[in-house]
This record gives C-alpha cells, structure tokens and sequence, in this order.
C-alpha cells in the first residue's frame, strides 16, 4: 500500500501518468490481434478519435509517459502522434524518441508529455540482445534539488531486460529523486524488476497492479516507481479502453523546497529543440 501522505502545507504533488497506447489501436479481444493487425501498417479512421480520448484523459495530468505512438509515418497518415497528443490534452511542451524505422510504413516511439519545463531531455540508448530500444530522460531541477523521470518500454527477452535495468539502475543513482514509468515486459516479481530494485532506492508502493490486456487485465506489465524518499498518496490503473493496455496513473508528493509551475502556450514545442534554441 502507497505511504500515507504526510507534508508540510503547500507541498505540491504532481500527478504522472503512464500508457502504452498501442498506435491509437483500441483492442477489446484477442481475436482482434489477427483481424486487426493490418492497423500497424495501413492508416485507420479510428486511430485519430480513440487518440482524442486519451488526450482527454491525460491532460489532468502533469507528466504523462505514452509509449508505442509513431513518429509520422504512413500508418498515421504521417502524422506525428506524440506532438497530436500535446496538442489535443494542451500540453506546452512534448518529447519523442524514435525506436525503430521502417521506412515510411512505420516510425516506433516513445513519448513525453509535459505541463512543466524540464531543464534537460536526453535519449538513452538501451544496452539489449536486438538494438533499437531507447529510454526518455528528462530532469526537473528545483530549489536545489533535482528530480528525474525516466519512460521505458523494455525488451521481451529476459536476458536483454536484466541488462537494461542493470543500466538504468546506474541512472536512477546518479540523482536525488527518481521516477521510472512504462511498459516493462515484466511482473513485479520478476528476477530483473527486482534486480533493479535492490540496486536502486525504487520501490513500487503497489505491487501487482494488472493492466494487460485492457479488456480482462491479468498481468501487471506497466509500472511506476519512485525513490524511497518520494511520498506518494493514490497510485492505480484507469479504465480506459483505448488500447490493449490500461494507463496507470501515480500521485507524488515533491519534497520540500520543489515546486512546478504550469505554462500555457497556444501550440506546445518539442522540447529538445525548445532547450537548445533557449541555452537549456
């Protein structure tokens, strides 16, 4: 069970949201893996709608990590899915990774969305048997202090995810605060989640929260952590069917002495060339 929340007035707690958002691709049987595979490859007419309802859903929150959108390419009518999230849920700022390319049928990613400025964004290439796979970094430095929030979507094999979290587990100690969200192709109890968690300060407040496959979750594949010195009040999945993942959403108590602001901004930036052009 989470920590009781205990703060001093005006702590802030930041919401973090994450989800594997499948393409856009709502998926409610198994069946419909087969009879609707052709959707990874060929654009969809209800990719866009079942994206503006996720939009809806994340924009209450502060930090949100999607994992599987596309960076532009055929199957999304060449639209980049991470920058039409932020426009659609009005985030002010947006990051994408690209995984993998295959020409112009399909561009994999990952994404970050954002309501707060973060002082850093950087792509981690991650160690594994097939190369490709990359992790979101992005720091958040306040008052001092610093926190680091960390989007993955890990590897199938095993082997290749030992070495991954031995890599992350290298990164998550080389700051303060930590937040580590995504797809992680694994349970709680697995050897490699809990390789990670013996050589970090993570802990998941809840252990075994099912989010696969969205229409009858039995496996808890889709974590969140935070360091040990993190506070943290509501953490659980959310019904919504909108993928073959259900998101999972964590409430975060910050420590004393952080504090974000919201921007506003009519059309949000992609955060690296954002930094850049204003020296970080």
């Amino acid at each position: 069970m989470p920590k009781p929340i205990e703060t001093e007035p005006g702590a802030q707690v930041l919401r973090i949201l994450s989800y594997n958002v499948q393409v856009g691709i709502k998926t409610s049987r198994p069946h419909q893996y087969l009879t609707g595979s052709w959707r990874h490859l060929l654009p969809c007419a209800k990719r866009l709608g079942n994206l503006d309802l996720a939009a809806q859903m994340m924009k209450d929150f502060d930090i949100v990590g999607v994992q599987e959108v596309d960076a532009g390419s055929l199957r999304s009518n060449f639209i980049n899915l991470t920058e039409y999230l932020a426009e659609q849920g009005r985030f002010p700022y947006w990051h994408h990774q690209v995984n993998r390319r295959f020409g112009r049928l399909a561009q994999h990613s990952n994404g970050l969305l954002s309501h707060f400025h973060p002082t850093e964004v950087t792509d981690l290439r991650l160690p594994g048997l097939i190369p490709g796979r990359q992790a979101i970094l992005a720091r958040y430095d306040s008052g001092g202090d610093t926190l680091a929030v960390i989007v993955v979507h890990l590897a199938l094999s095993r082997r290749a995810r030992f070495i991954q979290m031995s890599y992350l587990a290298d990164i998550v100690n080389r700051f303060p605060h930590a937040i580590i969200m995504g797809d992680m192709n694994c349970r709680h109890d697995s050897k490699e989640m809990q390789y990670l968690i013996s050589n970090t300060r993570l802990h998941e407040p809840i252990e075994g929260l099912h989010t696969f496959p969205s229409w009858r979750p039995q496996h808890n594949i889709d974590h969140i952590l935070v360091t040990s010195e993190l506070t943290v009040s509501e953490v659980r999945e959310l019904e919504h069917f909108g993928s073959d993942h259900l998101p999972m959403m964590m409430e975060v108590c910050l420590p004393k002495g952080m504090e974000f602001h919201r921007y506003q901004r009519r059309k949000p930036v992609i955060l690296n060339d954002y930094l850049r052009d204003h020296d970080g």
